[in-house]
């Protein structure tokens, strides 16, 4: 009867630490980076910097997981000049020093993404974003001879 109640307790003492981890975790209010492929240093001769025309693979999702977008989907590179504005605040300042064939995770608050408004229809007003990129060619870049 001791090891009834005592397995009774063992498995609804589990059943409530389950049940918080179940919960869903909260976003961060600021900008989130993680390296997801590095790229070596002897290989990496420049990095990304304002004024830059990168050239970017990506694929978007909500904070909840649900996918918005991507670049691979349509096999059709993104192509934008960094810190120029021509793409959400998050991006500008999240791809930023970065290698070629470098991944990056980049998670973005509504602040540094769409804000309030959200946009396309896909992305609610409040949103925080996940972004997974990998920069394929800073564009006009010297290629080094083979």
């Amino acid at each position: 009867m001791k090891f009834a109640l005592l397995l009774y307790v063992a498995l609804a003492t589990a059943g409530v630490f389950g049940e918080s981890e179940k919960k869903e975790r909260k976003p961060p209010t600021s900008l989130q980076i993680g390296i997801l492929k590095r790229v070596p240093a002897a290989k990496c001769t420049r990095k990304t910097k304002k004024g830059d025309k990168l050239s970017m693979h990506y694929t978007g999702t909500l904070w909840s997981g649900e996918k918005f977008d991507s670049s691979l989907d349509r096999n059709s590179p993104f192509e934008f000049v960094l810190g120029q504005g021509q793409v959400i605040k998050g991006w500008d300042n999240g791809l930023i020093d970065m290698c070629v064939r470098e991944k990056r995770k980049l998670i973005i608050p509504p602040a540094l993404g769409y804000g309030d408004q959200g946009a396309g229809g896909k992305i609610p007003g409040g949103s925080t974003l996940v972004f997974t990129v990998e920069l394929l060619d800073i564009v006009g870049e010297a290629k080094d001879e083979l």
